[in-house]
């Protein structure tokens, strides 16, 4: 037998963050979309650039690191698995858990609080009765209903702040009567659709397993990072998260999905190409003149088409009725999966097949409820 030792096959540090770029399969598409819209276009592709909001992809970019920063710490699993072994019902159990989802997604973006919940509860799976897809229907419910809160809750929402130019609380004091009208809606049906029945869980729980110090280091970086997007200075607040990252902490950067921000910035691109093709031309150039209560149904119908940041980027170009657009779409989330992208990444991570069906029966109602709802507050 050779003595030969085994080449080490693990990834490198390079390799960890190239990889997403190799199989996200939407940013493909977007950039083929792009190069096919190029050729119809009369600007000569060096204008792209331009096109883009930097200010919003510095802040989503800073968002993605620090909020992979506090997921990886493991902390908020620790505290997630201590609550749920002492919870005695499922619908103590529902209500906990679509509960967490919403608050999470207030801070942390919706689809870092699925990645955080969608596991403890698919680790709920040996539970007897216990109806594991429902629960994440749940939760992907919850954070759209809890992301329209906050002006980093969600990808839209950071575009709308910044085009708003809102202080952080304004922002979240305009959407505080949506939220908090979808998140009652939320309990009702989730009291509703989990009966008291008895369950006893036991997750297995390693406290050496999570970092403290990490999760103390980025919840100060997201303080810092937060007051630096406010005071109109994103790219300085992403520039120092990420020299804290290198410093700290090098795994992060590694980690965290950068083909999401090729994706955003690609979404722009798209976006102005599609808006010069002359089959369009016609209604954007309306999209000035619309009533309230057209630019609305834009908004929430838009998304369901071509989901609710694509949506959100075409319709800021071209008017500045900014809460009227964020009520749409962010009540758009709702309804068909694709509204939101938190709804394709919940149904992804269950370990149900068919789902997607399921899904549409509880959203829908949820889509006509919330648009409703948000017209009627705007009205």
């Amino acid at each position: 037998m050779s003595n030969v030792p085994e080449p080490d096959h693990a990834p490198s540090f390079f390799h960890k963050i190239c990889q997403p770029f190799l199989h996200d399969r939407l940013m493909h598409l977007l950039l083929l979309a792009a190069i096919l819209l190029s050729f119809l276009s009369p600007n000569p592709p060096a204008q792209y650039p331009g096109w883009v909001d930097w200010n919003t992809i510095a802040t989503l970019a800073g968002m993605l690191l620090l909020t992979k920063g506090i997921e990886t710490s493991g902390y908020l699993d620790h505290i997630g698995r201590m609550v749920i072994n002492h919870l005695g019902q499922q619908r103590a159990l529902a209500l906990f858990l679509v509960t967490a989802s919403t608050l999470l997604s207030t801070v942390l973006t919706n689809d870092i609080a699925l990645f955080i919940v969608v596991p403890l509860t698919v680790g709920l799976s040996g539970i007897g009765g216990l109806p594991i897809g429902r629960l994440v229907i749940f939760e992907a419910l919850a954070v759209n209903a809890g992301s329209l809160l906050t002006p980093i809750g969600n990808p839209q929402n950071i575009l709308l702040w910044q085009r708003s130019h809102l202080s952080f609380a304004g922002f979240s004091w305009q959407m505080a009567p949506l939220a908090l009208a979808v998140f009652l809606l939320l309990l009702l049906a989730t009291w509703l659709c989990f009966p008291g029945k008895t369950i006893h869980a036991e997750l297995e729980d390693q406290p050496g397993a999570y970092r403290t110090g990490l999760l103390r280091t980025c919840a100060l970086l997201y303080i810092a990072f937060l007051a630096s997007v406010e005071l109109g200075h994103p790219g300085w607040g992403l520039l120092g998260v990420a020299a804290a990252a290198l410093l700290f902490c090098r795994e992060l950067i590694a980690k965290v999905d950068w083909s999401l921000i090729l994706v955003f910035i690609l979404m722009f691109i798209d976006i102005r190409l599609l808006t010069q093709l002359d089959v369009i031309q016609g209604w954007v150039a309306a999209i000035p003149h619309f009533s309230r209560l057209e630019l609305f149904l834009s908004a929430l119908l838009g998304s369901q088409l071509i989901s609710n940041v694509p949506a959100t980027i075409l319709l800021v170009n071209y008017s500045d009725a900014y809460k009227v657009i964020a009520y749409g779409v962010n009540a758009g989330g709702f309804g068909l999966a694709i509204g939101s992208m938190a709804n394709i990444i919940a149904l992804r991570m269950a370990p149900e097949r068919h789902l997607w069906l399921r899904f549409h029966l509880y959203s829908f109602p949820f889509l006509l409820l919330s648009g409703l709802i948000a017209w009627g507050l705007l009205a």
